[in-house]
């Protein structure tokens, strides 16, 4: 099993138990694409504890996302959740025009809708490579692109962009999804150089193997082998992201931009 990073799927990822909702992020508006489970419902939980009001993207499962903005709802902060797939521009546009209607202009966009297919390079058709780099790529480009001119406008922006280790170290059994993680840390850098004279900051996370659906139905002899294989000895949770997504978006790292920040607990290290 080697998708790691795997972001929309998961676990409980609770995270709302930060410094309350007059924090850092206070007065915000954060959009997180794919936020209603696994690293994007953490991401949401923390970045609502950290102040922001924050959309909840979702594709299919909206009792997630609802159940997701009821956690932010009764620990006093504010959110919606909002369907569309954002591999299309059309739903895209409509996606930031209820966020913008309801919350007000997006200043903090954290791309993390995306797919995983653990397939053979044989078993990799133009399907399988069309659905990753259109969720996972694509997908990140037209919810930016979306939202960057007001960004530009207001002098003001934050991008986080979840991409995966797989990106970074060959994947043989999942060539779409690394092919498409490595587009995001590429997408990362290039637009950030980009967009930093508006004030615009953009960096990546790279996370390794994450606590989330995709381990469903790996054996134990297989999961022990992925504990063993990581320093830390553990597999990450939700909420381990969650973090590093808020720092990044955050001003703690005001000095930052164009960067991929690895958590894999050891797994990957860098440079």
């Amino acid at each position: 099993m080697n998708g790691e990073g795997m972001n929309g799927e998961g676990m409980n990822g609770e995270g709302m138990n930060g410094e309350g909702m007059n924090g850092e992020l206070a007065g915000r508006t954060a959009l997180v694409t794919g936020g209603s489970r696994g690293i994007g419902r953490a991401c949401s939980l923390r970045l609502a504890a950290a102040g922001a009001r924050v959309a909840v993207n979702y594709r299919t499962n909206q009792s997630a996302a609802c159940e997701t903005v009821e956690a932010i709802s009764a620990a006093g902060g504010r959110g919606i959740a909002v369907q569309a797939d954002v591999s299309h521009s059309d739903q895209v546009a409509e996606l930031v025009q209820r966020v913008e209607q309801d919350l007000g202009p997006v200043d903090l966009l954290v791309n993390n809708a995306g797919v995983f297919d653990y397939v053979s390079h044989e078993q990799t058709t133009e399907q399988i490579w069309h659905r990753a780099l259109d969720n996972n790529l694509t997908s990140a480009y037209l919810t930016t692109w979306a939202v960057k001119p007001r960004m530009i406008e207001r002098s003001f922006g934050r991008i986080v962009n979840v991409a995966s280790i797989a990106a970074l170290r060959a994947r043989p059994m999942s060539i779409a999804y690394a092919v498409s993680k490595a587009g995001m840390v590429a997408l990362t850098k290039s637009l950030a150089q980009a967009v930093a004279e508006c004030n615009i900051r953009v960096n990546a996370v790279a996370p390794g193997l994450i606590d989330t659906e995709i381990l469903d139905g790996v054996d134990l002899a297989a999961r022990q082998a992925l504990i063993d294989a990581t320093p830390l000895g553990r597999i990450g949770r939700p909420d381990d992201i969650a973090e590093l997504v808020l720092f990044l978006l955050s001003e703690r790292s005001r000095f930052m931009t164009g960067q991929t920040m690895v958590a894999s607990g050891g797994r990957v290290l860098l440079p």
